[in-house]
């Protein structure tokens, strides 16, 4: 399918369809994607045209609020094309959940714009002085995925009031606090040279004593505060994360074991005759598509399990946080351990440029060095699992 084509097919089509349709075109785009750190025109315009960065954004918004498992499947549908255009299209939306903890009015400033993206790197060492009517802020931040494409950034900050003392939330702790300000605003650190995911562009940016209006501030950590009551928005922001990240790897590991599949139908290794006819081959596959499959059903059902015990009011409890972590956790492993068995099992046509598995091998192993990778949230989880989350520690 033609770019025009795609286009045209976008407005009528469920999200998941829309993903399909347009997925093609990113694939055509993907090495210059790599090799530019950017998405080009007019496949930018297909994205943003296909609604695919507005899929957890608020219907008071302009957002379309999808239930996660289906923003689950956009993703990972995506991630089959490109895993640093999957990549950004989660990150976009996680970033996106914010408009639902500042001001209604300042959301939609921000989103009246049908090309609006807001990118930010994760919280670290700085602090947001507080100052009449806002904050002031100086300070850089890394891991900014998307920012080429964004219009607006955010810095994470614990708040210093007036007298020197930390402002702490409701549970006794340093706040955290999100101010967003026009990338304009904010000087580009270039600093994006990595193994994987390099269309990503996952950079950084700085600031020296910018003023932020209060307006265009919230904090993400207590969802008690949403103004958005549907049951999208008692799930907490972490939980959103990993699922995207979920997504990412089930995505690329799925693309890597069908081009497998196509590979073993055709390569014979020397002596050995045609990897597709070798027992131990067709067993491997099969496991193959054992682990990733149920890896994906597993995390659909505990999506929709919490979906259905969600709160308008308060957000989802530990053990149902825990447990989409859990599912998180696990389809992230199961899809890298896949992608280790692919590149593994495809022998030397895995190692060229431009063959169906290096990129995608790149990809997938930068994304496990990603903190929501790490093999501590099993711990974590049956923790809370174990014992309930007596002290309110577990984030999710």
């Amino acid at each position: 399918m033609n770019n025009v084509a795609a286009l045209s097919l976008v407005p009528e089509l469920d999200p998941l369809a829309r993903a399909r349709a347009i997925g093609p075109a990113i694939a055509a785009v993907a090495d210059e994607i790599e090799r530019s750190q950017s998405v080009p025109e007019p496949e930018l315009s297909l994205l943003h045209e296909s609604r695919l960065y507005r899929m957890l954004l608020p219907r008071s918004v302009g957002g379309d609020e999808l239930a996660p498992w289906t923003y689950l499947h956009v993703v990972e549908e995506m991630a089959r094309h490109d895993g640093s255009v999957a990549w950004n299209v989660f990150v976009a939306n996680s970033s996106a959940l914010i408009a639902s903890f500042i001001p209604l009015e300042s959301a939609r400033t921000i989103y009246s714009d049908p090309r609006a993206l807001i990118s930010w790197g994760p919280p670290n060492q700085y602090k947001a002085i507080a100052a009449p009517g806002g904050y002031r802020v100086t300070g850089e931040w890394h891991f900014s995925s998307g920012i080429r494409q964004a219009s607006w950034v955010g810095a994470h900050c614990t708040v210093v009031e007036p007298d020197g003392a930390l402002r702490l939330n409701r549970f006794g702790r340093p706040t955290i606090r999100t101010l967003l300000f026009p990338k304009e605003k904010s000087t580009p650190i270039h600093d994006w040279h990595t193994l994987g995911m390099l269309g990503t562009a996952s950079e950084g940016y700085s600031v020296t004593d910018l003023f932020v209006p209060e307006d265009f501030s919230g904090t993400r950590e207590d969802p008690t505060l949403r103004r958005d009551r549907g049951p999208l928005y008692a799930f907490t922001m972490q939980s959103l994360y990993a699922t995207g990240v979920a997504g990412v790897a089930l995505g690329l590991a799925r693309a890597m074991l069908d081009a497998f599949t196509l590979l073993a139908v055709e390569k014979a290794s020397r002596y050995l005759g045609r990897l597709a006819d070798r027992p131990e081959v067709q067993a491997d596959v099969a496991r193959c598509e054992a682990s990733l499959g149920a890896a994906g059903s597993w995390l659909v059902e505990i999506l929709k399990q919490a979906w259905d015990v969600a709160d308008d009011v308060e957000p989802l409890g530990a053990r149902e946080r825990a447990r989409i972590r859990l599912a998180c956790s696990h389809a992230i492993h199961a899809a890298v351990e896949v992608a280790d068995y692919v590149y593994k099992a495809a022998g030397t046509s895995a190692i060229f440029v431009g063959s169906p598995f290096e990129r995608r091998y790149r990809d997938i192993h930068t994304l496990s060095q990603q903190i929501q990778s790490r093999d501590a949230h099993f711990e974590a989880a049956g923790r809370v699992l174990l014992n309930g989350d007596p002290d309110g520690t577990f984030m999710g």
